[in-house]
C-alpha cells in the first residue's frame, strides 16, 4: 500500500498540474490558485494508502527539491508566481513535510494534519480567487496587499473547517456548549490574522503550522 500511494501521489500531482493548463486562458493567477486548492487533497491520498511516514514523508521531500528547482528555472511555469513574489510553492511542500512528519510520525493521526492543510489549500486559495473576482478595498500589513473580500473568505472556511473538525472529534460535547463554538470562532479570526501578515508566499507554512500547533494546545 505505501508504494501504490507514492505512484498514486505522482499521478495525481500530475494530473493537477496538467488540468491547470486550462486555467492559464483566464491568467496564470487562476492557474496557480488551481494548483493550490487541489494539491490540497493529497493528503486524503495520504491517509488512505500510507501506514509508514518515510513513505508519506517522500512526496513532500521530492516537492521541497522539485518546487525549489522550479522557482528558479521557472520549470512548471503554470504554478510560479515572479521572483519577488517569493517561494511560496516551496513553503508550501515544506508546511506539508511538517504536518507529515507531526501527523503521521509524531501523533500517528493523520486526521491531525488535514484541517491544517485543507485551510492552507482551500482557505488561503479561495481567499485569492474570490479576492481577483470580488471588487473590495485592498489593506496592507505586511509586504504583500491583501483584500477585505479574500480575508472574509479566509475567516468563514477557516471556520467551517476548525467546526467540522472539532464537532468530530468532541462530538455532542461541542454542540451542548457555547465555549466551543467561541473557540472556533476565536481560532479561525487569529489563523485569518496570521494569514493577513504573511507576505511573499510565507503564508503557505505559517497558516498550516499556526493552525498544527492550536489543534495540538487544545485537544
Amino acid at each position: 500500500m505505501n508504494f501504490l500511494g507514492i505512484v498514486v501521489s505522482y499521478l495525481y500531482i500530475g494530473i493537477v498540474i496538467i488540468s491547470a493548463k486550462i486555467f492559464e486562458k483566464k491568467g496564470t493567477e487562476f492557474s496557480r490558485k488551481f494548483i493550490h486548492i487541489m494539491l490540497g487533497n493529497w493528503w486524503f491520498i495520504a491517509m488512505y494508502f500510507f501506514t509508514n511516514v518515510w513513505f508519506a514523508m517522500f512526496v513532500p521531500i521530492t516537492f521541497v527539491i522539485i518546487n525549489y528547482i522550479s522557482y528558479k528555472k521557472n520549470l512548471i511555469k503554470v504554478m510560479e508566481r515572479d521572483k519577488q513574489d517569493g517561494i511560496g510553492t516551496v513553503y508550501y511542500a515544506i508546511a506539508l513535510l511538517i504536518l507529515t512528519i507531526v501527523s503521521f510520525g509524531i501523533y500517528k493521526e493523520p486526521l491531525l494534519g488535514l484541517i491544517p492543510n485543507l485551510i492552507m489549500s482551500y482557505g488561503d486559495g479561495l481567499a485569492g480567487v474570490f479576492g481577483k473576482l470580488i471588487r473590495s478595498k485592498k489593506f496592507k500589513l505586511s509586504s504583500s496587499k491583501k483584500s477585505y473580500a479574500g480575508s472574509f473568505t479566509m475567516f468563514i472556511i477557516t471556520t467551517l473547517l476548525l467546526g467540522i473538525y472539532l464537532a468530530t472529534k468532541h462530538g455532542e460535547v461541542f454542540w451542548k456548549t457555547t465555549h466551543w463554538t467561541l473557540i472556533t470562532v476565536m481560532m479561525a479570526y487569529c489563523i485569518t490574522a496570521v494569514e493577513a501578515i504573511s507576505g511573499k508566499g510565507r503564508d503557505n507554512i505559517t497558516v498550516p503550522i499556526s493552525t498544527l500547533m492550536m489543534l495540538i494546545l487544545i485537544g
